[in-house]
C-alpha cells in the first residue's frame, strides 16, 4: 500500500458514541488489480492457485455436475506439476514470485510517485486468484481511511472472465460491511488513444533493437471460449477494435499485424485464428521473419514469457521460420504507466 499527497497520514476518525471503535474516514483508494500469480512453483501452491481460479464461475461456465468431477478428479492432480514447471521457466528468484507480482507492486509504487500531489490518495493492488487478494488489500484500504475506492482491473479488453470476475470480488467484500466504501470500477480502455499510442511507441521501439523486420506481426489476445461471445461478450469486439486503431497508428496493413487469440484450455471450441495454429501456417507458408506483441496483457507473465516467447517461438522456427521476436507488455515502462496514470485521474474525477 503507498499513500501519496501532502495531507496528514492519519486519518481524521469521526466522532462516535463512547465506547465505539473509531472509524477513518477522507481518503479515497485506488486499487490496481491484476488476474493473479501462483505463491511458489510447487504442486501445493499450483494447485491452490489453480483451485481457485479453474473454480471461478466467470472462467468456467459448465455445470459445477459436469466440470467439477474432471476438475477435482484430472485436472487438479496433473495441471499443478505441469505448470509448476513452466513458472520455474520465468520465476523472479531474486523475489521469489512471479513477473506478474513484480510488474503488478511496480506499477502500484510508481502510480503513487506519479500521483504524489493529490492529497488524501493512497495506491494499492491486489491479484484476483491468489495473494494478496481484493478482500485484503479493500480491508487495507478501508483501515487506512478510505470512504472511496477506484477498482482498476488492469484489462484494457472487457471480458466477463477477466473484468467482471474482479469487480465481483470487489461487491463480495462490500456485502459483509456495514458501512461500505463508495466505490467506481474503471470501464475497458482497449480504444483509449493514450494506449494505443503506447502500444505503438512499445512496438516501434522494440523493431528498433532487432536485426531484422519481421514480415508479419501477430497481436495476440488470450482467447475465451466462443460460446461466451456468442451469449454476449464484447471481448472479440474490444480485440478487434484495438487492432484496427493499432494498425491505423502504425500505417500497417491487415496482412503486417494480423489478430490472433491463445492460451485455449478443454474441449470446446475457442476464439480463432489459434496463435499456436497460425504461427505454425506461417513458417509453412515461407514466412522467414515473425514478431509476436501482446496487446491485452498489462503486464508480462506465463502467457508471454512462456507461452508466446518460447512455445510459439520454438513452433516457428521448427516450421521454417528463421527469425522471431517476442515484444514485451507495456509493463512498468513510462508508455505503460502514462496508461494506467491517464485513466486513473480521469476515472478520479470528481473525487479529487
Amino acid at each position: 500500500m503507498i499513500s501519496v499527497g501532502t495531507a496528514p497520514t492519519v486519518p481524521t476518525p469521526v466522532q462516535l458514541p463512547a465506547g465505539h471503535p473509531a472509524v477513518a474516514t477522507g481518503k479515497v483508494g485506488v486499487l490496481l488489480v491484476n488476474l493473479g500469480t501462483p505463491d511458489g512453483t510447487s504442486y501445493g501452491p499450483m494447485r491452490r492457485y489453480l483451485r481457485e481460479f479453474l473454480t471461478d464461475k466467470r472462467v468456467i461456465e459448465w455445470p459445477k455436475a459436469i466440470w467439477y468431477p474432471i476438475l477435482f478428479g484430472i485436472v487438479l492432480n496433473t495441471r499443478p506439476g505441469k505448470k509448476g514447471k513452466d513458472y520455474e521457466t520465468i520465476w523472479n528468484r531474486e523475489r521469489d514470485e512471479s513477473p506478474l507480482r513484480t510488474f503488478t507492486r511496480s506499477q502500484a509504487d510508481k502510480l503513487a510517485a506519479r500521483l504524489g500531489a493529490l492529497p488524501n490518495l493512497v495506491v494499492d493492488w491486489g491479484m484476483r486468484y491468489g495473494n494478496p487478494s481484493i478482500a485484503e488489500r479493500m480491508r487495507a484500504l478501508k483501515d487506512q481511511g478510505c470512504d472511496r475506492v477506484l477498482v482498476f482491473p488492469l484489462y484494457p479488453q472487457y471480458s466477463a472472465s477477466t473484468t467482471a470476475t474482479v469487480n465481483d470480488k470487489a461487491f463480495e467484500f462490500l456485502l459483509k460491511e456495514r458501512w461500505q466504501a463508495a466505490v467506481r470500477t474503471v470501464p475497458p480502455y482497449h480504444d483509449d488513444p493514450v494506449y494505443i499510442d503506447a502500444l505503438a511507441r512499445s512496438i516501434e521501439s522494440h523493431l528498433k533493437t532487432l536485426d531484422f523486420e519481421p514480415e508479419v506481426v501477430l497481436a495476440s489476445f488470450h482467447g475465451i471460449p466462443k460460446s461466451y461471445f456468442e451469449k454476449g461478450d464484447p471481448y472479440h469486439c474490444h480485440c478487434m477494435k484495438t487492432a484496427r486503431l493499432l494498425r491505423e497508428r502504425l500505417g500497417w496493413s491487415k496482412e503486417k499485424l494480423r489478430v490472433t487469440f491463445q492460451s485455449r484450455f478443454g474441449p470446446e471450441e475457442w476464439l480463432q485464428p489459434y496463435t499456436d495454429k497460425t504461427v505454425e501456417a506461417l513458417a509453412k507458408s515461407g514466412v522467414k521473419r515473425l514478431a509476436i506483441v501482446a496487446p491485452g496483457f498489462v503486464s508480462d507473465c506465463l502467457e508471454t514469457l512462456e507461452e508466446l516467447a518460447v512455445e510459439n517461438g520454438e513452433i516457428f522456427l521448427h516450421n521454417g521460420g528463421e527469425k522471431f521476436s517476442h515484444i514485451p507488455c507495456l509493463n512498468d515502462s513510462e508508455p505503460g504507466m502514462d496508461v494506467i496514470e491517464t485513466v486513473v485521474r480521469r476515472e478520479l474525477a470528481g473525487w479529487i
